[in-house]
């Protein structure tokens, strides 16, 4: 049995970072006014645009999440990934201008310009829930997995609210020009990290070709069931137990298309871009800069599946559940939730393993910050202004640090319960998959059709979530869970056939209740005359402002990578 340590140049790396970024996000903070605190004056450029969507995304819930489940899965959970790319482009087309010329705080505030309150109301509060239990509460979880190794003597509990008291250390003072500013620097740190520990895992397995070999080797032993070609395969037959490729095109795009363009702690950045074009070059770079995590993510734990996949991890000190309480986690196989703490605690050298776990609390850092500044803005301008109207800016600033502290104790609460769950990517696809479909159908059916009515809108979504929890019940009851391991139904046909229902009650519903108000309508619908009077527009710029090009390049890369790895 193996112990860990770290050096002191490691603890000081760590402590001089954490004591850093809280100060350079408080000086960067914004708070004079309502729109400066929630979405940094709408003064932000393409470049932090871009690289603050990254960064939000790229937490270390799916830093983990992603090399654990290439681990466990292979490369499939890369899908997730490209499809980033080409939901960012349709929203960049479709959806962006519309947010940004309605100059809304909140995405359930542009539900309600389309639809009514109630749709706004009932929008608003899922997402806060959403927001808490999903993003915040599994970036403190993956925090915890990795300083838990560290300080295995220290209570989780103490250690996930040590983690939210530095993420609320500055997004409480400074609102969301702290989060988008830190998160650049936070980006790039997680970058380089991840990057370091790619050279090293690869260097350690013998490169590319010493990876494919003993992938294939391990095939033909028997110890895995796939040769390096299928274990390197994005595309997989429709009945494959993860990423079926039917699921691959009905399920996956609606789940990105929630988390992109419908999210609000992930449209708040764009939201404070300085104007449209910034707001689209951003997306677009948030797109680009999404593909290259196959190769700094994703393969190193593939390359775990060589190196450490009979690895003894009981050193780690990872307690798993099961009946008669939780026990110590003895093979990796049987915990991928360990994959990244195994490479980074085994392959990297003094100095750069502290700059590794700094790097990964800045990510961290960064989703929570993320959905504590985005969840407070959708309390305060979707709840305490509708309460109380007359409240000047400084006190709805006031009211979303109020909020901001609630949250982050809620979801330090929640933290310890995901350890209940098999996987951390599990958790967080399957709860995305049960959220995401009705919201998802109320602003696509609202945005291209005309008929679509305040009724439509607001009972397909409590149609859609009654029948979320009808299908839970329904779940529990007869198979004893919601996973696909329990029920036999995998969750990516779940989100399509959840969508399309909610899309037929929007119709169905509106078509009983009349047709909308005209004045509901102005401006919220997509025409093709606004498509054809965009293009003229666009006559005569370069190529490299024209976002229509570069869209055409982002979608052209996306898809050399995917034919590649097909």
């Amino acid at each position: 049995m193996e112990s860990i340590g770290l050096s002191n140049i490691d603890f000081v790396i760590i402590v001089v970072y954490l004591v850093g970024i809280v100060w350079y996000g408080i000086r960067k903070g914004k708070q004079q006014s309502s729109e400066e605190y929630f979405l940094a004056g709408r003064d932000m450029t393409w470049p932090i645009v871009g690289i603050s969507l990254f960064a939000a995304n790229i937490g270390s819930n799916t830093l983990i999440g992603l090399t654990s489940d290439a681990f466990n899965t292979n490369v499939a959970v890369y899908n997730y990934e490209w499809m980033a790319a080409v939901v960012l482009v349709i929203f960049a087309i479709f959806f962006l201008p519309f947010y940004l010329k309605s100059k809304v705080y909140t995405m359930p505030e542009f539900l309600e310009r389309r639809y009514d309150s109630r749709s706004r109301f009932l929008f608003s509060g899922i997402m806060i829930v959403g927001n808490v239990i999903i993003d915040t509460a599994s970036g403190l979880y993956a925090g915890n997995l990795i300083l838990k190794i560290i300080f295995p003597e220290v209570e989780s509990w103490i250690i996930i609210a040590f983690l939210a008291m530095a993420a609320a250390a500055y997004t409480i003072p400074g609102g969301l020009s702290s989060v988008v500013h830190t998160e650049v620097i936070q980006a790039i740190l997680l970058v380089f990290g991840s990057i370091l520990l790619t050279y090293f895992a690869m260097d350690q397995v013998g490169g590319w070709q010493g990876m494919l070999d003993g992938l294939n080797a391990m095939n033909a032993k028997g110890e895995i069931a796939k040769s390096s070609s299928e274990v390197l395969s994005l595309i997989r037959p429709a009945t494959d137990d993860h990423m079926p490729w039917t699921g691959l095109v009905l399920g996956v795009p609606l789940l990105g298309f929630y988390f992109w363009a419908n999210n609000q702690f992930m449209v708040q950045r764009v939201l404070s871009a300085k104007d449209l074009d910034h707001g689209r070059w951003g997306a677009l770079f948030a797109g680009l800069l999404k593909l290259p995590v196959l190769f700094f993510m994703v393969i190193p734990g593939v390359a775990a599946i060589v190196l450490f996949s009979d690895l003894d991890i009981s050193f780690l000190n990872y307690m798993v559940p099961a009946e008669g309480g939780p026990i110590l986690c003895q093979n990796l196989a049987d915990c991928p939730n360990m994959t990244y703490p195994v490479l980074i605690y085994k392959l990297l050298p003094t100095g750069i393993l502290g700059l590794v776990i700094a790097g990964l609390l800045a990510a961290m850092s960064s989703s929570i910050s993320a959905t504590l500044n985005s969840a407070s803005t959708l309390i305060t301008m979707d709840f305490t202004q509708k309460i109380n109207p007359n409240l000047e800016s400084k006190s709805l600033v006031r009211a979303g640090q109020i909020a901001t502290v609630i949250l982050v104790i809620l979801a330090a609460a929640w933290a310890p319960m995901i350890e209940s769950f098999s996987s951390l990517w599990v958790y967080l696809q399957q709860i995305l998959g049960f959220i995401s479909p009705p919201i998802v159908a109320a602003f696509v059916v609202g945005l291209f059709s005309r008929k679509a009515n305040a009724q439509g809108g607001f009972w397909s979504l409590v149609l859609g979530y009654a029948s979320v929890l009808g299908f839970i019940v329904y779940s529990f009851a007869v198979y004893g869970g919601i996973g696909y391991e329990d029920n036999h139904i995998h969750f990516l046909y779940i989100v399509p056939a959840l969508f399309f229902l909610c899309i037929l009650l929007n119709i169905v519903i509106s078509a009983m209740t009349g047709a909308p108000d005209e004045q509901k309508l102005k401006g919220m619908i997509w025409t093709k005359k606004m498509y054809q009077e965009e293009t003229a527009e666009l006559q005569g710029l370069p190529w490299y402002k024209n976002y229509r090009v570069l869209a055409l390049i982002l979608i052209a890369v996306t898809a050399l990578i995917v034919i590649w790895f097909r």
